[in-house]
């Protein structure tokens, strides 16, 4: 599952739109109308708002996700390690084992030993162990190690509004 860049042209009130829903994702179209013209001297309409919103989402220029809070789940960094000898009759099923996997939050590919990483959430550390267990018992040929990582004191979970900012040359 390889995302394709988006086919978008940036407005700047795209941009403004994304800065202000990524610092609050409740917010209607009419609070952003209001908030473009106050703060950015952008005067629409809530329903050009809405539309800007719904064909951005259409194509996928940002995706929406429930993230559980934090300190509801243990998140862990997986990082897996191939074995040469069976990746290529296996790696397949290995691969949309992890990904499909009601645990896994984030999965990509890296490049060095560790090629093939995923942020995962148990609800208790038992459960991520009997996972990994059962995950050796099932793709183990396919994998030299998992490294798992307990993920703790996490100090920062969401976007920062300003990221968007480089999205659109003023």
């Amino acid at each position: 599952m390889v995302a394709e860049t988006p086919n978008w042209e940036f407005k700047q009130r795209d941009v403004h739109i994304l800065r202000e829903l990524a610092a609050e994702p409740q917010r209607s179209s009419r609070e952003l109308a209001s908030i473009l013209e106050e703060k950015y001297d952008i005067d629409v309409s809530h329903v050009t708002v809405s539309e800007s919103i719904r064909k951005m989402r259409e194509e996928e220029v940002f995706r929406e996700a429930i993230v559980p809070n934090e300190s509801l789940f243990n998140f862990a960094l997986f990082e897996f390690k191939f074995n040469p000898e069976h990746f290529a009759d296996a790696w397949h099923d290995a691969m949309v084992a992890i990904r499909d996997d009601e645990h896994t939050l984030f999965y990509f590919l890296s490049d060095g030993e560790y090629q093939w990483k995923s942020v995962m959430m148990f609800p208790t550390r038992t459960a991520e162990s009997r996972w990994i267990h059962e995950f050796y018992k099932n793709h183990g040929h396919v994998v030299q190690n998992v490294r798992n990582s307990v993920v703790h004191n996490v100090l920062k979970f969401q976007t920062d509004p300003e990221i968007f900012t480089e999205l659109h040359e003023e």
